[in-house]
This record gives structure tokens, C-alpha cells and sequence, in this order.
């Protein structure tokens, strides 16, 4: 079972850097047989560790405008369900592509995506800041995404100066 459960997290790291390897890739990478990838794959899907497979865009290089926004929102817990009812009403609705948990000044972080600044800010103002239990929002606008998920979005050029040594 603990071998198994190496190969599980060996398999992880792998799906994670690219979703598109192989099983029969990634047992020759592990050294290990495709049946027991295949296996392990499965076990994980039916178990929700993996949950999707999906993709990496940089929107900045399609014609298709959008709008990020991180919202730092501050609310009250309701009483059984702590913090678990508010996000779950959050993280419904179809413009909140992620919802956190956090520690610090706020408890919670929404990421909205809409079409305009306009269309995320009446979210705030219509969907979101009339919850009973949101205390305050502060909305920040993503202007420019560098990394996402371990990814350089920029084209970096490489330094191709000669060392000079005194």
C-alpha cells in the first residue's frame, strides 16, 4: 500500500507538469509497469484527488477581452456551519472561478473573471456585498498575469553576454 502510495504522488507530479502524459510516458519515467499508472490514475479520479484536467491559457495572447479581479472579503461566521455556508453560496455563482479560506485581514478570497470592469464590479455590488454575513469586500484588479501554477506566461530573453573574468 505505501509503494502504491508513492506512485500515486510520483504520478501527481508528473499529470501535474503535463496532463497530456501518457500512462505507458509515465510508467517509463517511474520505472514502473502502465498497469499500475493506469490503476493508480483511476483510484485517484474516483476518489476526487484528481478532480479535472485542465488547461493553461495566457488570455493576453487571444482577442478575447477579460477581466480578473481578487476580492478580499471580510465576513461573519454562521453559527454550525462557520465559514463553509458563505463560500459555498460564493463559490456558486458562475463568475467566481475560486474561493479561500484565509488568515490575516480578511477571510476569504474571491477570484472573479468577467467580460469588463463593469461586469465585475456590479457582481460585487449586486451578488455579493448584499450577503447578510459580508461584512466588506476590497476588490483588486489583476492588470497583468506573470506565472500562473508554476508557468512564465513572458517570453523571457536568456543573457547571452560573454563572462568576463578580471
Amino acid at each position: 500500500m505505501e509503494q502504491m502510495n508513492e506512485l500515486k504522488r510520483k504520478v501527481l507530479e508528473l499529470l501535474k507538469e503535463d496532463a497530456r502524459r501518457t500512462p505507458a510516458l509515465m510508467a517509463t519515467l517511474l520505472g514502473a509497469e502502465e498497469e499500475d499508472v493506469k490503476t493508480a490514475i483511476e483510484q485517484m479520479e474516483q476518489e476526487h484527488v484528481i478532480v479535472k484536467y485542465a488547461t493553461v491559457v495566457n488570455w493576453d495572447k487571444v482577442d478575447d477581452e477579460r477581466v480578473t479581479a481578487l476580492i478580499e472579503v471580510q465576513i461573519t461566521p454562521e453559527r454550525g456551519r462557520g465559514f463553509e455556508g458563505i463560500a459555498e453560496r460564493i463559490y456558486l455563482y458562475p463568475q467566481v472561478k475560486s474561493v479561500y479560506l484565509m488568515s490575516g485581514a480578511y477571510d476569504l478570497l474571491v477570484e472573479v473573471e468577467g467580460r469588463n470592469l463593469r461586469e465585475v464590479a456590479n457582481f460585487v455590488s449586486e451578488k455579493l456585498s448584499p450577503i447578510d454575513s459580508v461584512l466588506s469586500t476590497k476588490t483588486n484588479f489583476t492588470l497583468k498575469k506573470y506565472k500562473q501554477d508554476g508557468i512564465i506566461f513572458e517570453d523571457h530573453e536568456e543573457d547571452n553576454r560573454l563572462m568576463i573574468s578580471p
